[in-house]
């Protein structure tokens, strides 16, 4: 890898870094009550764009959380220009950067959104969803830097190629069943804001059936992964994938019956970034791509034509 590339590649961790730190941030606001510490979008409030004396403690800490993105979008302009001008060019890592790039504006609109309709646990739940998907770009474009440019390569049959990629999904869905729980239950951001109407103790079943089923299809992936004689890189990512599900399932369980205390909350959403980061490694890692070889220029003639002899 050439040493521009090594500068992409230290910026995209930056980026996964950056995206999974949002995430928490973002769920600190809702854990101290500061969804509304600014009132308004896009500015604070009272006319100004920073947060003052009057908002307090809360509206620091939202302030605070806005001013985390403008760091995201400073790391991911930095790392689409290192793309654009790293040597050789690579099509697919710039356009998964420029792809990252675009998601900070799209994300800081959906964040506005969630305030001006006094956090709407459903908009929080798609502003959730959306900053794990830019976790999972995050993630797609680190590995990206790291392989080839190849046409991909699989290193796995297809049947269980198919069950990787089904867990990558089930990950995403039973995050979001997990955003529906929070949206029903307490840590609202706001005292007057809007919950969702449906029960919480059957949405954190559903919930749970949900990480059972995700656990269970794993453990099958390792048996089978280990029948068949698969690479030790794809073993040890659904290894990996297992530890980080068994984790959070622990977290889960012992934040719902201690009575969700936002310390372990906030260690269940660090966890779905991690969680997410490692199903997307998984799906990749049953593939390999190699480095172009450019294409070699025709030989040179070896012989001149013979000079015709004097007669």
């Amino acid at each position: 890898m050439s040493r521009s590339w090594r500068i992409v590649l230290g910026l995209a961790w930056a980026s996964l870094v950056a995206n999974c730190l949002l995430v928490v941030t973002g769920g600190a606001v809702r854990l101290t009550g500061s969804g509304l510490g600014c009132p308004t979008w896009p500015q604070c409030g009272d006319g100004s764009y920073v947060t003052h004396s009057a908002y307090g403690l809360h509206g620091a800490i939202e302030f605070g959380n806005r001013m985390l993105t403008f760091v995201l979008a400073l790391v991911a302009v930095a790392t689409l220009v290192s793309a654009l001008t790293a040597r050789p060019y690579r099509r697919g890592p710039v356009l998964l950067a420029l792809g990252l790039f675009l998601g900070i504006p799209a994300q800081a609109v959906i964040g506005g959104i969630t305030v001006l309709t006094k956090l709407n646990p459903w908009v929080v739940m798609l502003h959730l969803m959306c900053s794990l998907l830019m976790v999972a770009a995050a993630a797609l474009l680190v590995v990206r830097v790291r392989e080839g440019d190849a046409p991909a390569r699989s290193e796995l049959a297809q049947p269980l190629r198919h069950l990787t990629s089904a867990l990558l999904g089930l990950v995403l869905v039973i995050c979001y069943l997990g955003a529906v729980v929070t949206g029903s239950g307490p840590h609202a951001g706001d005292l007057e804001a809007k919950r969702t109407g449906l029960d919480p103790d059957r949405m954190s079943q559903l919930h749970a059936d949900g990480v059972f089923l995700l656990v269970g299809l794993t453990v099958a992936l390792l048996v089978a992964l280990h029948a068949t004689g698969a690479p030790a890189v794809v073993r040890r990512a659904a290894a990996v994938l297992l530890v980080v599900e068994l984790a959070q399932s622990v977290i889960g369980f012992v934040q719902f019956f201690t009575g969700l205390p936002a310390a372990l909350v906030a260690a269940h959403m660090l966890g779905a970034t991690v969680l997410v980061a490692a199903a997307v490694h998984l799906v990749l890692s049953t593939r390999t791509r190699a480095t172009r070889v450019p294409a070699a220029r025709p030989a040179a003639s070896a012989a001149r034509p013979a000079v015709a002899a004097r007669t």
